[in-house]
């Protein structure tokens, strides 16, 4: 970008020298977890405005609670026979707390199933003029910065043919880190102020100090401009929305003065590889079951997922401030999944918090392999089992418990999938060595139990795998009997291919995401924090040998147990074979998943298509296009070095370097900027100090004006003969 255009720029983009409009500041102050806010909760504007029917958490809670009690007591009455042994006292118990969760998820599935089994349609608001402001947030964390903007830049064109574009301004908020990336944001926005400015309002902001990563993010953007605006609908940096559906949770929020938080269901979308299509394939296909099944029943007491929807600010202020827990990391410090906590806050300050699962329109994107999917998921762990110290939180609503509770056994249950597997190995090998015809000479797919009723095992088998298979097979039922949505998807044939495809990976892929969440169980016990790593969005390949050191214990546990089920016999190996092979396979199956020349032979077979994959939604194709426009607009990136030379392309940065003081009013100077300081001020010319300056310092001058006026006024090199060494 030459200087000219800079001026250009500066002129027509920056107006008023600012990337942020002025501030309003308001309190968001942090929420006792320990007992009820004065004042909270609050009574609803309408009458029954945050009451949820009765009858459905029956159907659903009830339900699970039912069939749980069912099949324990089948499970006991398998063991009772011979009496029940320490052992199978210990499988019962993992039988049950294993059972419990799969029982919930299917009765949820139910509901979901005969919903969309008549087909509903997304409730009709009437046609209203938004008089309310939304401010559309874009967090951002050493994202692909032609990604981010790009998406934004499409979003807010169509939203301004809407005619209701006025209602809204765009804000990216950035936690960027590294001072290249930092410096292609600047590039990229003002790419997209030129593009966007007639029409739609868009700012952006890079904080020094990302302190509480996303949470703290959003949470500083309220105490500083919250004010200004009503609601704020939260994206992902991957998030896509379309027009109708922003415009439609506004006028939602606008028509429910109860409101607090509408979450939406987002679709998965731009896979590339094997592991992201098939992500995909199964959240379309049986992901609305679920989600459907959960906002029916929960109704007031929805959920947050972190993005993809709108929250009314004086709710999220006033009751979603989150506090630091005591203690150290992984379980003290900074609440990590903030999402799950800020909407049980909200409801327990009186406000709905609703799943808008019958509003379509909402997209993201998903990890590309087995291993990325691995470090969101170590993130994850260690942020929801964080949530056990938010459990007894004074005032939650038990629905808001429940999702706690949920999101914890999310990774607890593969731990305890695991002690479940060992236990039924070890009873295994006790009766073996007991009773060597444990197992005849012909051979069976199960097992003959010594001490155990046989045929009560088998048929509990049967209806556990039912329970946990129901949502998917609800899914195929759904996707048969529309004739519409199969042929979206290649037709019944090649749908039918595709779901069985996908189980046999699903279930190469299941052992190995066990072990990895019993890794991120025990690490995280183990007193070890996960960080904050950006995330990896296309292609997820990677070197053989890193990936055999990444499963190397995944590897090694397939042969353990499989020796282990030798030592009994070659049934019992059969019967195991299922969760071993995954194991024992773990490196090229993780290879081969994240591979996008993979991924893309299974994409021209129509394998694992999805509806938005076949026939993309308009938004969907602009926003590659646009994408592509912007790697272009960004291939020539900033420098410091250009800043410090060019005057013009300086005022441009400085006038989008976060207008917040440095530091408050006698604060210690942290150790990182005193060594800025030093080098800026011993230097003798620009080249000699910007040799010296590592990563993490060049992203703080970056959001410093002084030094950076310091830095401006040393001669650019030494000239002098006898001087030009030390440059």
């Amino acid at each position: 970008m030459t200087v000219s255009e800079n001026s250009l720029l500066e002129a027509e983009v920056l107006v008023g020298g600012s990337a942020m409009p002025n501030e309003r500041p308001g309190a968001m102050e942090p929420q006792s977890l320990s007992k009820m806010p004065e004042g909270f909760p609050r009574r609803s504007t309408v009458a029954n405005g945050v009451r949820s029917s009765t009858s459905r958490r029956f159907f659903v809670v009830g339900g699970a609670l039912l069939l749980s009690a069912f099949a324990i007591y089948e499970m006991g009455a398998v063991f009772s026979i011979g009496g029940i042994t320490p052992l199978e006292y210990l499988m019962l118990v993992l039988f049950a707390i294993n059972f419990c969760w799969i029982a919930l998820a299917f009765c949820s599935g139910i509901a979901g199933f005969l919903i969309l089994m008549r087909k509903p349609k997304a409730k009709a608001l009437e046609v209203t003029e938004l008089h309310t402001r939304t401010a559309i947030l874009m967090p951002t964390y050493n994202e692909s910065p032609d990604r981010v903007f790009s998406a934004v830049s499409v979003m807010a064109e169509a939203l301004s043919q809407t005619g209701h574009g006025h209602a809204f301004d765009w804000f990216i908020l950035s936690d960027t880190t590294d001072p290249e990336i930092a410096l292609l944001e600047e590039q990229a926005f003002l790419v997209l102020r030129q593009e966007t400015h007639k029409h739609s309002r868009v700012y952006y902001r890079r904080r020094r100090k990302n302190v509480a990563r996303k949470a703290g993010n959003v949470a500083d953007f309220c105490r500083r401009w919250g004010s200004r605006y009503d609601h704020l609908l939260v994206l992902d940096a991957d998030s896509l929305m379309e027009s109708s559906t922003i415009t439609g949770l506004a006028q939602r929020m606008q028509a429910d003065p109860d409101a607090g938080l509408i979450q939406t269901i987002p679709s998965l979308i731009n896979g590339t590889t094997l592991m992201a299509r098939l992500q995909q394939f199964a959240a379309r296909i049986y992901g609305p079951v679920i989600g459907t099944g959960l906002g029916w029943w929960v109704q007031k007491e929805g959920n947050f997922w972190g993005h993809n929807a709108i929250i009314r600010t004086e709710a999220f202020m006033s009751a979603a401030g989150l506090p630091n827990l005591k203690g150290k990391p992984p379980f003290g410090g900074h609440i990590m999944s903030h999402d799950f906590v800020e909407a049980a806050l909200i409801r327990r300050a009186g406000w709905s918090v609703v799943i808008a699962y019958d509003l379509p329109g909402s997209y993201e994107e998903c990890p590309p392999s087995i291993i990325d999917l691995a470090v969101r998921d170590r993130r994850w762990c260690q942020g929801n089992l964080q949530h056990s110290r938010i459990l007894p939180t004074k005032g939650l609503h038990w629905v808001s418990r429940l999702h706690l509770m949920t999101g914890i056994m999310a990774y607890l249950s593969s731990p305890f999938w695991l002690l479940l597997i060992l236990t039924g190995l070890m009873l295994a090998l006790q009766a073996h060595f007991i009773r060597p015809e444990y197992f005849t000479d012909q051979f069976s797919l199960f097992p003959t139990w010594p001490i155990m009723d046989s045929d009560r095992a088998l048929r509990l088998f049967y209806i556990t795998m039912g329970v946990l298979f129901g949502p998917k097979i609800f899914g195929v039922l759904l996707l048969l009997k529309d004739g519409a949505f199969a042929r979206s998807v290649g037709g019944r044939i090649k749908a039918i291919f595709s779901v069985i495809f996908e189980v046999i990976l699903s279930a190469l892929i299941a052992p190995i995401m066990m072990f990895i969440h019993c890794g991120a169980v025990m690490s995280i016990l183990m007193g070890r924090d996960s960080g904050w790593s950006p995330q990896r969005r296309d292609d997820g390949s990677m070197p053989w040998l890193t990936l055999i050191y990444r499963h190397r214990w995944h590897m090694l546990a397939g042969v353990m147990l499989g020796y282990a089920a030798i030592l009994d016999s070659l049934t019992l190996l059969a019967w195991m074979s299922p969760a071993l092979i995954g194991l024992w396979f773990a490196v090229p199956i993780s290879a081969w998943t994240g591979s996008v020349k993979i991924g893309e032979v299974f994409k021209r077979a129509g394998i694992l298509a999805t509806p938005e994959e076949r026939s993309p939604a308009a938004i969907c194709l602009q926003a590659q296009d646009a994408r592509a426009a912007y790697q272009g607009h960004i291939s020539q990136p900033w420098t410091l070095a250009q800043l410090l030379k060019d005057t013009a392309l300086m005022e441009l940065h400085l006038a989008m370097v976060d207008k917040q003081p440095l530091r408050a009013a006698g604060t210690p100077i942290e150790p990182v900027e005193a060594i800025v300081h030093v080098k800026v001020h011993e230097a003798q010319c620009q080249q000699s100090a910007l040799s010296l300056f590592n990563r993490q310092e060049m992203a703080l001058i970056l959001a410093n004006p002084l030094m950076l006026r310091s830095l401006q006024k040393l001669p650019e090199q030494f000239v002098a003969e006898d001087l030009v060494s030390f440059c």
